[in-house]
C-alpha cells in the first residue's frame, strides 16, 4: 500500500510537472533574467517535493508519528502550489518586474517552506522520543502487575488468595508510569514480588502472607510518591 501511495504521488507530480513545462516553454513569454530566475525557483520547488515526499512518510516508531507526517506533506504541497502561482505570475510580467523583485519573493518562499518543514519534522521527532520513553516508564509496572496476576492462580488458600486478588487489583489502578524518583521504591516492590512468589512455589503460605502485606503496603508507598511527584 505505501509503495503504491508513492508511485500514485510520484505520477501526480510529474503531471504537474509536465504540465508547467508546457505552459512555461510553449507560452511567448519575455525569456529576461526574471523569467529564467522564475524558472529556476519552480524546478527547485518540484525536485523539493521529492525530498518533502520522502520525509513525510518515513517509517516511525508509531501511528502518531506516521500522523505527524501529513504537515510536513501538505507543507511541501503548499509551497508548490504558492511557487507555481508567484512564478507563472513573474514569468507572465517578466517584461515589467525586476529581477531583485523575483529574488525576495522566491527566497522568502523557499525559506519559509524550509522551516515548516523542520519545524513540523522537530514535532514529529519529539512525538517518536515520547512514544519510545512511554514504552520504557510503564514497562517494569506493567511487568509487576502481569507477575501479581500470575500470583493469584498459584494460591488455594482462601484468605491468602483473597488477598493476592486485592493485591493485583490494587496493581491494576496503579500509575503504571515510572520515574527515577521511584527507582528505589519499584526496586523494593519487585525484589518483594520475587520472594512472594517463590514462598508460594515452595508451599510456605506463612511467608507468602507476611510478603503479600509488605508487597502492598510497598505499593502504598509507591503510589504515594508517585501523587507527590506529580
Amino acid at each position: 500500500m505505501k509503495n503504491k501511495n508513492s508511485v500514485r504521488g510520484l505520477v501526480i507530480l510529474g503531471i504537474v510537472l509536465a504540465a508547467w513545462l508546457v505552459i512555461a516553454l510553449a507560452v511567448p513569454f519575455v525569456k529576461n533574467g526574471a523569467y529564467w530566475l522564475s524558472f529556476v525557483f519552480t524546478l527547485i520547488a518540484f525536485l523539493a517535493q521529492l525530498y518533502i515526499f520522502k520525509i513525510s512518510f518515513r517509517n516511525g516508531e508509531s501511528v502518531r508519528s506516521k500522523f505527524y507526517g501529513f504537515p510536513i506533506a501538505r507543507l511541501g504541497v503548499v509551497y508548490l502550489t504558492v511557487q507555481l502561482v508567484l512564478g507563472l505570475l513573474v514569468m507572465a510580467l517578466a517584461k515589467w518586474v525586476p529581477t531583485w523583485v523575483g529574488v525576495i519573493l522566491f527566497a522568502v518562499t523557499l525559506a519559509a517552506a524550509a522551516v515548516g518543514c523542520i519545524a513540523a519534522d522537530m514535532m514529529r521527532d519529539e512525538v517518536e522520543r515520547q512514544d519510545v520513553q512511554l514504552k520504557k516508564d510503564v514497562s517494569a509496572m506493567r511487568a509487576m502487575q502481569s507477575k501479581a496476576n500470575a500470583l493469584v492462580n498459584q494460591c488455594d488458600a482462601p484468605e491468602l488468595r483473597a488477598a493476592l486478588q486485592k493485591l493485583a487489583e490494587d496493581f491494576r489502578f496503579s500509575d503504571p508510569v515510572s520515574s527515577e524518583a521511584l527507582a528505589d521504591v519499584e526496586m523494593s516492590l519487585s525484589a518483594c514480588l520475587d520472594e512472594l512468589q517463590r514462598s508460594l512455589t515452595d508451599g510456605d503460605l506463612d511467608s507468602a502472607a507476611v510478603l503479600c502485606r509488605r508487597a502492598a503496603a510497598t505499593l502504598t508507598e509507591r503510589n504515594r510518591l508517585c501523587k507527590l511527584n506529580k
